[in-house]
Protein backbone atom coordinates (compact mmCIF):
# COMPACT_ATOMS: atom_id res chain seq x y z
CA UNK A 1 0.00 0.00 0.00
CA UNK A 2 2.79 2.43 0.88
CA UNK A 3 4.48 1.83 -2.47
CA UNK A 4 1.25 2.48 -4.38
CA UNK A 5 0.65 5.74 -2.47
CA UNK A 6 4.16 6.96 -3.28
CA UNK A 7 3.76 6.05 -6.94
CA UNK A 8 0.39 7.80 -7.12
CA UNK A 9 1.86 10.96 -5.55
CA UNK A 10 4.74 10.94 -8.02
CA UNK A 11 2.27 10.59 -10.87
CA UNK A 12 0.13 13.47 -9.65
CA UNK A 13 3.15 15.73 -9.21
CA UNK A 14 4.55 14.78 -12.62
CA UNK A 15 1.28 15.72 -14.32
CA UNK A 16 1.17 18.97 -12.35
CA UNK A 17 4.76 19.83 -13.31
CA UNK A 18 4.01 19.22 -16.99
CA UNK A 19 0.97 21.52 -16.86
CA UNK A 20 2.96 24.11 -14.90
CA UNK A 21 5.64 24.06 -17.59
CA UNK A 22 3.00 24.76 -20.23
CA UNK A 23 1.56 27.60 -18.15
CA UNK A 24 4.99 29.11 -17.62
CA UNK A 25 5.55 29.17 -21.38
CA UNK A 26 2.18 30.89 -21.89
CA UNK A 27 2.98 33.49 -19.24
CA UNK A 28 6.41 34.20 -20.67
CA UNK A 29 5.03 34.50 -24.21
CA UNK A 30 2.51 37.05 -22.93
CA UNK A 31 5.20 38.98 -21.05
CA UNK A 32 3.28 38.38 -17.84
CA UNK A 33 4.99 38.29 -14.45
CA UNK A 34 3.28 35.69 -12.24
CA UNK A 35 3.71 35.51 -8.47
CA UNK A 36 2.46 32.72 -6.21
CA UNK A 37 1.68 34.02 -2.69
CA UNK A 38 1.81 31.35 0.03
CA UNK A 39 1.30 31.61 3.78
CA UNK A 40 -0.54 30.16 6.75
CA UNK A 41 -4.13 31.32 7.42
CA UNK A 42 -4.36 34.71 9.13
CA UNK A 43 -1.04 36.06 7.89
CA UNK A 44 -2.73 39.01 6.19
CA UNK A 45 -2.19 37.75 2.66
CA UNK A 46 -5.47 39.15 1.34
CA UNK A 47 -4.94 42.54 2.98
CA UNK A 48 -1.42 42.62 1.52
CA UNK A 49 -2.69 41.79 -1.96
CA UNK A 50 -5.62 44.18 -1.63
CA UNK A 51 -3.30 47.13 -1.02
CA UNK A 52 -0.90 45.92 -3.71
CA UNK A 53 -3.61 45.77 -6.38
CA UNK A 54 -5.04 49.14 -5.42
CA UNK A 55 -1.69 50.90 -5.49
CA UNK A 56 -0.55 49.21 -8.70
CA UNK A 57 -3.70 50.31 -10.50
CA UNK A 58 -3.32 53.84 -9.18
CA UNK A 59 0.18 53.86 -10.68
CA UNK A 60 -1.13 52.75 -14.09
CA UNK A 61 -0.15 49.08 -13.88
CA UNK A 62 -2.38 46.26 -15.16
CA UNK A 63 -2.55 43.58 -12.44
CA UNK A 64 -4.94 40.65 -12.10
CA UNK A 65 -5.44 38.02 -9.42
CA UNK A 66 -6.56 34.45 -8.88
CA UNK A 67 -7.67 33.65 -5.33
CA UNK A 68 -7.65 30.17 -3.81
CA UNK A 69 -9.88 29.14 -0.90
CA UNK A 70 -11.58 25.95 0.18
CA UNK A 71 -14.98 27.65 -0.02
CA UNK A 72 -16.66 31.10 -0.41
CA UNK A 73 -15.75 33.97 -2.71
CA UNK A 74 -15.24 36.47 0.12
CA UNK A 75 -11.62 37.23 -0.70
CA UNK A 76 -12.26 37.58 -4.45
CA UNK A 77 -15.06 40.09 -3.85
CA UNK A 78 -12.83 42.00 -1.46
CA UNK A 79 -9.95 42.14 -3.95
CA UNK A 80 -12.22 43.02 -6.88
CA UNK A 81 -13.02 46.30 -5.12
CA UNK A 82 -9.56 47.41 -6.28
CA UNK A 83 -10.86 47.43 -9.86
CA UNK A 84 -8.46 44.68 -10.94
CA UNK A 85 -9.77 41.56 -12.69
CA UNK A 86 -10.11 38.86 -10.02
CA UNK A 87 -11.32 35.27 -10.13
CA UNK A 88 -12.04 32.92 -7.25
CA UNK A 89 -10.84 29.31 -7.23
CA UNK A 90 -12.63 27.07 -4.73
CA UNK A 91 -10.73 23.86 -4.03
CA UNK A 92 -13.60 22.20 -2.09
CA UNK A 93 -11.40 20.63 0.56
CA UNK A 94 -8.02 20.50 -1.17
CA UNK A 95 -5.37 22.37 0.81
CA UNK A 96 -3.53 23.83 -2.20
CA UNK A 97 -3.92 25.10 -5.73
CA UNK A 98 -2.78 23.02 -8.69
CA UNK A 99 -1.63 23.97 -12.17
CA UNK A 100 -4.77 22.49 -13.72
CA UNK A 101 -6.95 24.81 -11.60
CA UNK A 102 -4.94 27.80 -12.76
CA UNK A 103 -5.29 26.86 -16.40
CA UNK A 104 -9.05 26.39 -16.09
CA UNK A 105 -9.58 29.77 -14.46
CA UNK A 106 -7.55 31.63 -17.07
CA UNK A 107 -10.10 30.78 -19.75
CA UNK A 108 -11.55 33.89 -21.37
CA UNK A 109 -8.73 36.14 -20.22
CA UNK A 110 -6.31 37.66 -22.71
CA UNK A 111 -3.07 37.41 -20.75
CA UNK A 112 -1.54 40.21 -22.80
CA UNK A 113 -4.03 42.58 -21.12
CA UNK A 114 -2.11 42.22 -17.83
CA UNK A 115 1.44 42.89 -16.75
CA UNK A 116 1.30 41.06 -13.39
CA UNK A 117 -0.76 38.11 -12.19
CA UNK A 118 -0.94 37.35 -8.48
CA UNK A 119 -2.02 33.89 -7.36
CA UNK A 120 -3.19 33.90 -3.74
CA UNK A 121 -2.76 30.29 -2.69
CA UNK A 122 -4.82 28.48 -0.06
CA UNK A 123 -3.69 29.30 3.47
CA UNK A 124 -1.38 26.38 4.25
CA UNK A 125 2.36 26.01 4.83
CA UNK A 126 2.65 22.34 3.82
CA UNK A 127 0.74 21.28 0.70
CA UNK A 128 1.43 24.27 -1.60
CA UNK A 129 5.20 23.74 -1.39
CA UNK A 130 5.00 20.70 -3.72
CA UNK A 131 2.85 22.26 -6.44
CA UNK A 132 4.39 24.42 -9.12
CA UNK A 133 1.76 26.74 -10.64
CA UNK A 134 3.89 28.06 -13.48
CA UNK A 135 4.85 31.13 -11.49
CA UNK A 136 8.05 33.07 -12.01
CA UNK A 137 8.30 34.04 -8.35
CA UNK A 138 7.10 32.40 -5.14
CA UNK A 139 6.45 34.76 -2.22
CA UNK A 140 6.13 33.38 1.32
CA UNK A 141 4.42 35.63 3.86
CA UNK A 142 5.11 35.51 7.59
CA UNK A 143 3.25 37.69 10.09
CA UNK A 144 4.71 39.00 13.33
CA UNK A 145 1.81 37.37 15.17
CA UNK A 146 3.02 33.90 14.16
CA UNK A 147 6.43 33.89 15.80
CA UNK A 148 9.99 33.99 14.56
CA UNK A 149 10.38 30.20 14.36
CA UNK A 150 7.79 29.59 11.61
CA UNK A 151 10.49 29.19 8.91
CA UNK A 152 12.21 26.52 11.03
CA UNK A 153 8.94 24.66 11.62
CA UNK A 154 7.95 24.74 7.94
CA UNK A 155 11.29 24.85 6.11
CA UNK A 156 10.10 23.39 2.79
CA UNK A 157 7.72 26.23 1.92
CA UNK A 158 10.22 28.93 2.88
CA UNK A 159 13.09 27.11 1.16
CA UNK A 160 11.06 27.03 -2.06
CA UNK A 161 10.32 30.77 -1.90
CA UNK A 162 12.21 33.54 -3.67
CA UNK A 163 10.91 36.38 -1.49
CA UNK A 164 9.81 36.48 2.14
CA UNK A 165 7.41 39.22 3.23
CA UNK A 166 7.03 39.88 6.94
CA UNK A 167 3.54 41.30 7.44
CA UNK A 168 1.82 43.30 10.19
CA UNK A 169 5.14 44.93 11.08
CA UNK A 170 3.19 47.69 12.86
CA UNK A 171 2.35 45.08 15.53
CA UNK A 172 5.93 43.87 16.00
CA UNK A 173 6.56 45.70 19.27
CA UNK A 174 3.24 44.64 20.79
CA UNK A 175 3.92 41.02 19.83
CA UNK A 176 7.52 41.24 21.08
CA UNK A 177 8.55 39.97 17.67
CA UNK A 178 12.32 39.58 17.26
CA UNK A 179 12.91 40.79 13.71
CA UNK A 180 16.61 39.94 13.79
CA UNK A 181 15.87 36.37 14.81
CA UNK A 182 13.18 36.04 12.15
CA UNK A 183 15.62 37.21 9.49
CA UNK A 184 18.25 34.79 10.79
CA UNK A 185 15.82 31.89 10.63
CA UNK A 186 14.71 32.79 7.11
CA UNK A 187 18.31 32.95 5.88
CA UNK A 188 19.10 29.67 7.63
CA UNK A 189 16.32 27.93 5.70
CA UNK A 190 16.79 29.86 2.44
CA UNK A 191 20.22 31.55 2.28
CA UNK A 192 20.15 34.89 0.48
CA UNK A 193 16.37 35.17 0.32
CA UNK A 194 15.02 38.68 -0.27
CA UNK A 195 13.14 39.86 2.84
CA UNK A 196 10.66 42.74 3.04
CA UNK A 197 8.94 44.16 6.12
CA UNK A 198 5.45 45.49 5.47
CA UNK A 199 2.28 46.78 7.04
CA UNK A 200 -0.90 46.72 4.97
CA UNK A 201 -2.43 49.08 7.52
CA UNK A 202 0.20 51.85 7.49
CA UNK A 203 1.76 51.20 4.10
CA UNK A 204 5.21 50.64 5.56
CA UNK A 205 7.42 48.69 3.19
CA UNK A 206 5.15 49.00 0.18
CA UNK A 207 7.44 51.39 -1.69
CA UNK A 208 10.16 48.73 -1.51
CA UNK A 209 7.66 46.07 -2.57
CA UNK A 210 6.54 48.06 -5.61
CA UNK A 211 10.15 48.79 -6.56
CA UNK A 212 10.89 45.08 -6.41
CA UNK A 213 7.85 44.28 -8.57
CA UNK A 214 8.94 46.89 -11.09
CA UNK A 215 12.42 45.41 -11.34
CA UNK A 216 10.97 41.90 -11.66
CA UNK A 217 8.67 43.02 -14.47
CA UNK A 218 11.56 44.73 -16.24
CA UNK A 219 13.85 41.73 -16.01
CA UNK A 220 11.05 39.16 -15.98
CA UNK A 221 13.18 36.38 -14.46
CA UNK A 222 11.73 32.93 -13.84
CA UNK A 223 13.20 32.76 -10.36
CA UNK A 224 11.07 29.87 -9.11
CA UNK A 225 11.71 27.85 -12.24
CA UNK A 226 15.43 28.14 -11.58
CA UNK A 227 15.06 26.87 -8.03
CA UNK A 228 12.93 23.80 -8.68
Amino acid sequence: MTTRIVELRKGVLKKNDELAHELRSRFEDAGLLVLNLVSSPGTGKTAFLERTLRELRAAGARPAALVGDLETDNDARRLAASGAPVRQINTHGRCHLEAEMIGQHLEGWNLADFDTLFIENVGNLVCPSSYDLGEAVRVALLSVTEGEDKPLKYPTIFNSADIAVITKIDLAAACEFDLGLARKNLHEVRPGITILETSSKTGEGFDAWHSLLESLRAGHPSLHAAHT
